[in-house]
């Protein structure tokens, strides 16, 4: 049954924020963190909210007066426009990248970034050799799953088990994997076709 009571938009994103908060950190965020999240300038906004998804249900107090997030997996309100994208950890050695056991977590994501039918999954970035892409240590990216691409896209490629994200460029019978740094010390990937592109990055998110 549908929910009676929509949640606002900026409800949902704090629904957003707090689902975010216990995948990565493993914790219920501190009110000024939401405060902070939301962009308001005073904890009591902050606050405000919260109290708001507790009255419609989505959060609720536990015995020890902690908040709990109530599992929300079927509330239409919440699901109707997002789809879950895995978030993946390290590749292990000979495994494919999308294998079960590579997902560590499932995160909602607005179907206006991953477009049904499409599949999609995250991985988090490593080193700065796609800085001047925007792409930075550590940030999540968001890569649609397929096994071809266009010269000048930014691809995830399996080379000798393990990901990379790199610029695409085909040169005949060549591949060419760019980095694009302002770190000099990084040098371009010369392969035949001996790999596997795994898809194509649409997006790049900071501080997930």
């Amino acid at each position: 049954m549908q929910n009676q009571n929509p949640l606002s938009r900026i409800e949902l994103e704090a629904v957003r924020i707090i689902r975010n908060s216990l995948v990565h950190k493993g914790s219920f965020p501190t009110v000024r963190e939401l405060m902070n999240e939301l962009s308001y300038k005073s904890p009591r906004s902050a606050a405000v909210v919260i109290e708001q998804l507790l009255e419609k249900g989505i959060l609720k107090k536990k015995a020890d007066g902690s908040m709990q997030f109530r599992d929300i997996e079927e509330d239409e309100t919440v699901r109707a426009h997002t789809v879950d994208v895995p978030l993946l950890g390290s590749v292990a050695c000979g495994m494919p990248i999308l294998a079960e056991e590579n997902i560590d977590a499932m995160i909602p994501v607005s179907i206006k970034l991953a477009k049904p039918p499409h599949k999609y999954f995250f991985l988090r970035a490593k080193g700065d050799s796609m800085n001047e892409k925007g792409i930075n240590d550590g940030d999540m990216v968001l890569v649609k799953q397929q096994v071809t691409a266009n010269n000048g896209d930014v691809v995830v490629a399996l080379i000798d088990d393990e990901a990379t994200v790199k610029e695409f460029s085909r040169q005949g019978e060549m591949v060419i994997l760019k980095p694009r740094s302002n770190n000099k010390k990084h040098s371009p990937i010369i392969l035949t076709r001996d790999f596997q592109i795994q898809g194509i990055v649409i997006t790049s998110i900071q501080d997930l």
